[in-house]
């Protein structure tokens, strides 16, 4: 019976961690997609994600006021240790969606595939157990394949690239300490993403005034409302931006930083492959569909993996069982 119910909990959890994953993957993809197209008629990338943050807090907030989450309320010592979260989360946004303005879709996702190699580094510095030699292999074989498909853009953006991988190393910290605030503190992925939303407003506010985006950002919001077109991406951009937040803490506390890398790595193969037509596509060349290839075949080696690994610990945790029970 206890094997059972073992075997019962790991498959359990082995679908929670595919469902987390998934859904982070659909709504990133999407999200990348969504940004650059109102990013192409409303240039104020500060502004935008503010909105995005203050909407995200607000709706949570009220959520947790009618009854409809168990969210707990603002905890002063919690917020200080989730602080740094919201602190390098806010700036890989801000930096992203910098570098939209001024590179491609598939070029943008091919820089922030760095960030699963990053993550090991910073893993490695941090005290965290040494990944499998296969883990290792696969994360550098995807990123290679990330630099051989970059080599493919002769569309050069200084500004664009630089704001990109700035963006890298902001999004490695944050992934690395949101699974560890996550582990430590016992919060769910709603708290985590209402600490995050609600700790940003002041640093963001800071930011859109200090870029001199406000308030001429505000006035130009206004008048392009009055487009239906635009209205609808932008409303989907502040939804987009909730469900975003959501799945990617949930994923990241379910499996782990390095995990959510990886989904973002495989979802950027469908996001480049549409890149290059949608949203002012590129041209399309040899090098970009090699590296492509090579960094596709990285992310399956690496599925296969995590795979080997879940199931040697099951099959070790079944063996102790029934030693323990002789």
């Amino acid at each position: 019976m206890e094997i059972r119910a073992d075997a019962a909990t790991e498959t359990t959890s082995f679908s929670s961690s595919l469902i987390a994953a998934v859904s982070y993957g659909f709504a990133s993809m999407a999200m990348v997609f969504i940004n650059k197209a109102v990013l192409m008629q409303y240039a104020n990338s500060m502004t935008l994600l503010t909105l995005q943050q203050l909407v995200t807090t607000l709706l949570i907030h009220f959520g947790r006021k009618m009854g409809y989450t168990r969210a707990r309320g603002v905890d002063m010592a919690t917020a200080k240790q989730l602080f740094p979260v919201s602190f390098f989360y806010n700036a890989n946004v801000a930096f992203a969606l910098a570098s939209l303005k001024g590179v491609n879709i598939p070029m943008y996702i091919a820089i922030k595939r760095l960030t699963p190699l990053a993550v090991l580094i910073a893993g490695s510095f941090l005290g965290k157990g040494r990944p499998t030699v296969q883990v290792t292999l696969s994360v550098i074989l995807t990123a290679a394949g990330v630099l051989i498909a970059a080599l493919g853009d002769f569309s050069f953006d200084l500004f664009g690239y630089s704001m990109a991988f700035i963006s890298v190393f902001f999004q490695t910290m944050y992934l690395v300490l949101v699974e560890k605030s996550g582990a430590e503190n016992g919060l769910s992925s709603v708290e985590i993403m209402f600490y995050n939303s609600f700790l940003s407003l002041p640093f963001l506010m800071f930011l859109i005034i200090a870029t001199g985006e406000f308030p001429d950002s505000l006035s130009v919001l206004f008048a392009k409302s009055y487009s239906f077109s635009f209205l609808v991406i932008l409303i989907l951009s502040l939804v987009m931006g909730i469900v975003l937040n959501f799945t990617m803490f949930l994923c990241t506390i379910v499996n782990s930083a390095l995990t959510t890398t990886i989904v973002g790595v495989l979802k950027g193969v469908g996001s480049t492959t549409f890149g290059f037509f949608l949203l002012g596509g590129v041209q399309v060349h040899a090098l970009n569909v090699t590296g492509l290839v090579i960094n596709t075949a990285g992310g399956v080696w690496y599925s296969y993996a995590k795979y080997q690994q879940k199931k040697s610990k099951t099959v070790k945790l079944v063996t102790d069982v029934e030693a323990h029970r002789k």
